[in-house]
């Protein structure tokens, strides 16, 4: 597990994440990659941060959970910057997608957020 992994999100909330990401491109707005999602979770416009397990060099976001918990904005992981970047609309893998509106389905972040701090909670 990558040190910036902080929990192990099961199946269901990873095709949650990439999902959430897909709508948000399509209706809403994303901030794409580390340092576009940095400046959102900095300013505080960041609803949540998908990131990437497998990146390397993992120092790309190692600042990233820590930033998050201190603006108080939720995260969560998916294991493929492939897939990531497919869902965010790139065709090139992406590190990391900050959703600022989340398009049409408003309680789909609240959902996933709820599932990660029970996640959280166990772990």
């Amino acid at each position: 597990m990558a040190m910036y992994v902080r929990f192990q999100v099961s199946k269901e909330l990873q095709d949650l994440a990439y999902e959430l990401v897909e709508k948000a491109r399509d209706n809403g707005k994303i901030g794409k990659g580390a340092n576009e999602a940095t400046k959102h979770v900095e300013r505080g416009q960041a609803k949540i941060v998908v990131m990437a397990e497998d990146v390397s060099p993992e120092e790309i976001l190692a600042h990233m959970p820590i930033l998050c918990e201190e603006k108080k904005i939720p995260y969560t992981y998916v294991p493929s910057k492939e897939e990531l970047g497919v869902a965010a609309g790139l065709g090139v893998p992406t590190t990391a997608i900050a959703i600022i509106t989340p398009g049409k389905d408003k309680d789909a972040v609240d959902n996933i957020v709820k599932k990660i701090a029970a996640l959280k909670k166990q772990g």
